[in-house]
């Protein structure tokens, strides 16, 4: 699944480009995204912050970022349920 709306990354206000899968190995959601560039969220990556909230609307999780794209967006990573809303059917 792919998703792309507007987000809240340690407080600052991005638009995210994500998606995420099951995975059978583990049997965990993995998901993973970027940000449009950012640089309060690139200098918060290079100081060494890695570990964040990421919020869509009320729905809060944790994430890691990791690393700069070539275009100034940051990549952020996480396992477990996604902060973007579930699809509805």
């Amino acid at each position: 699944m792919s998703w792309q709306g507007p987000a809240e990354i340690a407080g600052t206000p991005v638009r995210l480009h994500a998606g995420g899968r099951w995975e059978p190995v583990d049997g965990r959601y993995h998901w993973a995204g970027r940000t449009d560039p950012e640089p309060r969220l690139v200098r918060l990556l290079r100081s060494g912050r890695r570990d964040v909230e990421v919020r869509v609307g009320d729905r809060v999780t944790r994430a890691r970022l990791t690393e700069v794209d070539p275009w100034g967006g940051v990549r952020v990573t996480g396992v477990g349920a996604a902060p973007w809303p579930a699809e509805e059917d």
